[in-house]
C-alpha cells in the first residue's frame, strides 16, 4: 500500500466501496489515529533523527523483536536478546530468532507487499519457521535448515492440520474460511483504501490472529505484518515506531482481550481493537523518543 505522505494511499476507490474507510467512522477512531499521527510527527521531528535516523532505526527494529517474542512467551530482557548470536531450533531461542528475523524481513518486502500481500505473507511464514529462504511460488516445498521438507512452512494450513498458537484460545476457522477471509483481505488491500494507516495495519493484524492461517508462528506473522503496512502507508517510513513494543506494554491479557473484541464484529469492538492497536503505536513513539533523547545524551 504505497504512499507518499503519511497514513495516506495514492488513487483511492470512493468511500461507498471502501469497507475499510467505513471502519476509521467508528466511534473514537479519529481520535485515536490523530493521536497516533502527532505522535508519529513529533519523534519525526527530532533533531536527532537529521543525523542518526539509521540508528534509531535499528534500535527500534531490535525492540519491537523483543516485544513481539515476548507475546508469543519468549520474554526476554533487551540486553539479552541484543547480546545473544545463538538462537536454538526449539523454545524460547526460537522464538525470539524468528522475531529477529521477521524484523528484518519485514522492509525488504514492501514492493513484494503492494502486489500480492499473500506471497509476503507466506514468505513472513517461511522466514519466522524455517530461518530463511526465497519466496516460494508454491511449486516446491519449504525446507528447514539442514533441507528437511516441511509441507506446513510457508503456506496456509489444510483442513485438519494442527495450529500451535496457545496464546490465543479463539474458535479456529476450519481452513475454507481462511483461504476465502485471506484472499478477501488480499483485494481488500490491492483495490487500495482512504483509510488511515492505522486502521488498515489493525485490520491485516486482528484478521491474520483471528484466522490463524499458518500451523506456528502466527502471532509473530501478524505484528510483522502491521509494521510492514505502517512503513509502506508512508505513516512511519522509516520504521521508528515499534509497535510491537507498545503491544508487549499493555501486556498479553490487554491484547487478547482487544482481540476478542475485533472477532466479535461489533462496531464497539473493532474500535476498541483499532484503538487498542494505536495505543501500541504510541508507545513504540514513546519508546524511540527515549531512544532518540539517549543518543542525543551520548548515552546509547
Amino acid at each position: 500500500m504505497a504512499g507518499n505522505t503519511r497514513g495516506t494511499s495514492p488513487a483511492p476507490p470512493k468511500a461507498s466501496d471502501d469497507p475499510l474507510a467505513t471502519l476509521a467512522s467508528l466511534p473514537g477512531v479519529a481520535d485515536s489515529v490523530d493521536s497516533v499521527r502527532k505522535g508519529v510527527d513529533r519523534v519525526y521531528g527530532h533533531r536527532i533523527m537529521r543525523r542518526r535516523s539509521n540508528e534509531v532505526t535499528s534500535e527500534a527494529a531490535l525492540r519491537g523483536a523483543r516485544g513481539s517474542a515476548a507475546l508469543s512467551g519468549a520474554d526476554w530482557a533487551l540486553e539479552e536478546v541484543r547480546r545473544r548470536t545463538d538462537f536454538g531450533v526449539e523454545g524460547e531461542p526460537r522464538t525470539v530468532g524468528a522475531a529477529l528475523r521477521l524484523t528484518a524481513e519485514s522492509g525488504q518486502l514492501l514492493s513484494v507487499w503492494r502486489q500480492s500481500p499473500l506471497r509476503v505473507l507466506a514468505r513472513l511464514h517461511l522466514v519466522a519457521a524455517s530461518g530463511g529462504g526465497r519466496i516460494s511460488d508454491g511449486a516446491d516445498g519449504a525446507r528447514e535448515p539442514g533441507g528437511t521438507a516441511d509441507e506446513t512452512v510457508g503456506r496456509p494450513r489444510l483442513a485438519a492440520e494442527p495450529v500451535d498458537e496457545p496464546l490465543i484460545e479463539l474458535p479456529l476457522p476450519d481452513a475454507d474460511e481462511v483461504a476465502g477471509r485471506l484472499d478477501g483481505l488480499s483485494r481488500l488491500l490491492l483495490a487500495g483504501t482512504e483509510a488511515p494507516a492505522l486502521v488498515t495495519a489493525a485490520v491485516v493484524h486482528g484478521e491474520l490472529l483471528a484466522l490463524r492461517p499458518f500451523a506456528t508462528c502466527n502471532g509473530l506473522v501478524a505484528r510483522a505484518a502491521e509494521r510492514i503496512v505502517l512503513i509502506g502507508s508512508g505513516l512511519d517510513p522509516k520504521s521508528i515506531c515499534p509497535a510491537e513494543v507498545g503491544h508487549a506494554e499493555l501486556g498479553r491479557a490487554a491484547y487478547v482481550a482487544a482481540l476478542d473484541g475485533y472477532v466479535s464484529g461489533t462496531p464497539e469492538g473493532v474500535a476498541a481493537w483499532i484503538a487498542h492497536c494505536g495505543r501500541a503505536v504510541e508507545l513504540g513513539v514513546r519508546e524511540s523518543t527515549a531512544v532518540c533523547e539517549a543518543l542525543q545524551r551520548g548515552a546509547a
